[in-house]
């Protein structure tokens, strides 16, 4: 306990002498240390780009700072005291971090650093990223992604609180006017169905998928919700006998036969085993796009990957009347449950 409180009380003592003290600024040290290093005010203010009174100034100063003296003047030489040479190293470690950060400073400027944190579905994480990652790669190796997945509101939520720099998501959602939204693609939505209950038609109508046993996402996604609106514009009401968020858990469950499913084109353009993929009737598509805060100051790195991803789905498919009153029917949940929207 005694050698606790000596700590205490020295650590106490050490704290309130720095709290009383004035910072000595990285140009006041950097002249320290290249007095020091020439062993002459006059060499060091030529080197420095200073006159020699501003130079001796600068000395005193931080010397009046640190209560201390720290150079010993004699015959023409200048070299530091004790004090000095106990400032010495630490002098030379806060160069080196100043060095550091003048170095990390350039190379962001210059487009080599920097680090994008991007939101987005599972889906457009395995199918559209991948590609989109490696080209981005080739272009900036230096360049930190941080990938994260969720559903459309929390990963919206993330933008606007400036926890993630941009979003690849479903689109529409009401958003804040604090951002911005960009249509990338459309993706349409295709039945996946067990073979033994596809039936011969190669589309399929709400109320034919209504009476087989389906695997839906689950809830309160944006995709869910465009599938929920298309069955309603029906005057249908699905009743999945299971929802998941994972889109290849759901392909594996059709594949098994358990039932079938509405997935995005995307997910299952290589074909899902045991099923088969019909079109829907109406046609039904969910659009992907990037959305940024409006006020997002768009570095190198983020303009990078923005163009990788315009550039990984130029070509469009129109969108469908159907298809476009679904979205409005489904935007109305999403305004309600995003906070703050209209």
């Amino acid at each position: 306990m005694l050698g606790i409180r000596i700590i205490f009380a020295y650590s106490f003592r050490v704290w309130n002498i720095l709290a009383a003290m004035p910072d000595p600024t990285f140009r006041q040290l950097r002249s320290f240390l290249t007095v020091v290093e020439t062993g002459s005010v006059s060499a060091a203010a030529r080197l420095l780009n200073l006159t020699q009174p501003a130079l001796s100034q600068q000395l005193r100063e931080v010397e009046r700072m640190l209560g201390a003296r720290l150079l010993n003047r004699a015959r023409g030489k200048i070299t530091p005291t004790a004090t000095g040479y106990a400032l010495l190293g630490l002098a030379r470690r806060a160069q080196t971090v100043m060095e550091d950060i003048a170095a990390a400073i350039v190379a962001h400027r210059s487009g080599d650093r920097g680090r994008v944190r991007l939101g987005t579905g599972a889906t457009a994480c395995i199918y559209i990223l991948p590609p989109v990652l490696s080209a981005v790669k080739r272009t900036m190796p230096r360049l930190e992604i941080i990938i994260v997945t969720g559903n459309t509101l929390d990963i919206l939520q993330r933008v606007e609180a400036g926890n993630l720099d941009l979003a690849l998501v479903t689109l529409p959602a009401t958003i804040e006017r604090s951002l911005m939204a960009t249509r990338v693609c459309l993706d349409p939505l295709t039945a996946v169905v067990p073979k033994a209950m596809a039936p011969d038609s190669l589309g399929m109508e709400p109320r034919q998928l209504a009476q087989l046993p389906l695997i839906l996402y689950e809830a309160d996604g944006a995709t869910r919700d465009i599938v929920d609106a298309w069955f309603r514009h029906a005057g249908l009401k699905p009743h999945p006998i299971m929802e998941l968020g994972n889109v290849e858990a759901i392909k594996g469950l059709v594949a098994s036969g358990l039932g079938a499913s509405i997935l995005p084109q995307l997910a299952v353009s290589g074909g899902v085993q045991d099923a088969v993929l019909r079109s829907l009737r109406p046609v039904v598509q969910r659009p992907l796009g990037v959305v940024l805060r409006r006020d997002k100051i768009v570095d190198r790195g983020l303009r990078v990957l923005l163009d990788e991803i315009s550039r990984s789905h130029v070509l469009e498919r129109p969108v469908s009347a159907a298809t476009e009153s679904i979205f409005r029917r489904s935007t109305s949940r999403l305004r309600s449950a995003i906070p703050g929207t209209r």
